[in-house]
């Protein structure tokens, strides 16, 4: 696969050929942490390029782009983003975002908000919705901790970051050829793709060699104001029993163009566990919300 330089960084992509006949829009995929292009690949990418041309990549310190010592706040995989779309030329695109590739979605769009058709945000956790959490009651959480204390995993799901912080100890079970319990495997099942010792690995150097872990949890800085410079079609895809699901709330209620939609029993990763729910979602928001946009403009 390519690579292009950018801020320094070489960074892994592919590109999907449209399949339909005419010119076609851009669309680009970010993936989460602990992942890489193939979290999107197969199950999407392919089916997406019906419709658009769509372009993948590997975040920084992921997959096969370059590890740096440091270099990871949301500024910094923002700007990598940006960069990236520039040397592409890639000059307007819609954009599908998971997890904290939502982060340097949602900051771009803040900066340079002419540069998105639309935006589809799934389960990204920003600080605004962090701190609601704080002091709100996710049940599903109430769970999780029952079976973490059970295993032996002192972790705390009231944490702010609780979530990267179970990835990396599920990647330790991962390094070191360990069973996941079985109380918990359905929890974790999908983290790291799901026994890929490799992600595993890359995760673990990551955190534990790098500034990764301190630039990752800084202050993303997306105010309530800052995030009204967004001006496209906004879609905020929430897993039902996410704990993420206080920033999809603010999102939609901040954004004038956002719709908020539930994902039925599911958790963080419902990307993986129903790409049906959320191709289908995805399309009906592109041919209602984005098509209804372009035709009033």
């Amino acid at each position: 696969m390519p690579t292009a330089q950018v801020n320094g960084v070489k960074l892994n992509y592919t590109q999907l050929s449209h399949k339909g006949s005419g010119a076609a829009e851009d669309l680009v995929m970010l993936h989460g942490l602990a992942a890489n292009m193939a979290f999107w690949l197969m199950e999407y990418g392919q089916h997406f390029a019906e419709r658009f041309r769509v372009t993948l990549f590997d975040l920084r310190g992921h997959g096969r782009s370059e590890t740096t010592e440091s270099g990871y706040t949301p500024d910094n995989m923002a700007a990598d983003f940006r960069g990236l779309l520039d040397v592409l030329e890639i000059r307007k695109a819609h954009a599908v975002a998971h997890s904290f590739g939502g982060i340097a979605a949602l900051k771009t769009a803040c900066a340079d908000p002419a540069r998105f058709s639309s935006l589809v945000i799934a389960d990204t956790h920003i600080n605004l919705g962090r701190k609601q959490a704080k002091v709100s009651t996710w049940e599903t959480g109430e769970k999780v901790q029952k079976i973490l204390d059970n295993c032996g995993i002192w972790l705390d799901v009231k944490d702010p970051y609780f979530g990267y912080h179970l990835i990396t100890e599920i990647a330790r079970f991962r390094r070191d050829g360990r069973e996941i319990p079985e109380d918990l495997f359905p929890w974790v099942k999908h983290i790291l793709d799901g026994n890929n010792t490799r992600t595993a690995e890359k995760w673990l150097s990551l955190m534990e060699d790098t500034q990764a872990e301190k630039e990752l949890t800084s202050d993303d800085e997306l105010s309530e104001d800052v995030l009204k410079n967004i001006s496209c079609p906004f879609l905020a895809l929430y897993g039902e029993k996410s704990q993420a699901v206080a920033s999809g709330r603010i999102l939609a209620s901040v954004l004038p163009r956002a719709e908020f939609v539930s994902v039925p029993d599911s958790g963080h990763f419902f990307p993986r566990s129903q790409p049906d729910f959320v191709k289908s979602a995805c399309e009906k928001f592109w041919s209602g919300h984005v098509a209804q946009q372009r035709k009033a403009g």
